[in-house]
């Protein structure tokens, strides 16, 4: 996984609550095991008229929201099941960043172990960001080490566990984690032949 420590993008606003991981992909597009190719059918229930054509009023098809990489969303987001595709079809779509109110826990652990930050703040921040993100293009710059958000004018700050803020800042998942006590590893190994 890539490093995350700042990231500055474009924000889509997904403003709905109760976003299910079988609305973020649906479960007929679950029979790969890679973890590529899954960002194509990103909530492809609301994207796409069964023909396969663009739905045009769902917004994500909308040209302004083209290279988004910050989603906000609202309350509960990646509730249901606990499939880890929803948080692979959520990166390959290219998202670094879901801001939302609250998270379903088993999403919110799967977006860390995918290199994804998942930043939950209050209710009101991430209404007036969506108003914002529907008004007119919004951006706006995720600092991981000062645990900050800010679109230029106003910032907040947002809490995340010391381990998944190494993780992230590393670039690590759970084997590179495993992988930093190589050496005692060795050393255990050594003491059993």
């Amino acid at each position: 996984m890539e490093p995350l420590k700042q990231h500055t993008g474009l924000v889509y606003p997904l403003n709905r609550t109760n976003v299910d991981t079988d609305q973020i992909i649906p479960k007929q597009f679950l029979k790969r095991i890679e973890r590529q190719g899954f960002g194509q059918f990103l909530f492809y229930n609301w994207r796409f008229n069964e023909d396969g054509s663009k739905k045009e009023e769902f917004s994500l098809n909308d040209p302004v929201y083209e290279g988004a990489s910050i989603l906000v969303g609202g309350e509960n987001f990646g509730c249901g099941s606990s499939r880890e595709h929803a948080p692979w079809a959520i990166q390959d779509f290219g998202f670094k960043v879901v801001i939302a109110p609250s998270f379903a826990d088993i999403f919110y652990n799967n977006c860390f172990k995918n290199g994804i930050l998942p930043i939950q703040l209050p209710i009101e921040t991430t209404e007036n960001m969506i108003k914002e993100a529907e008004d007119h293009p919004y951006e706006l710059k995720v600092d991981l080490e000062k645990q900050e958000v800010t679109d230029g004018s106003r910032t907040v700050s947002f809490d995340i566990q010391p381990y998944h803020k190494e993780m992230l800042l590393n670039g690590w998942d759970e084997i590179a984690v495993t992988l930093t006590y190589q050496d005692k590893i060795d050393q255990y190994e050594q003491k059993l032949s």
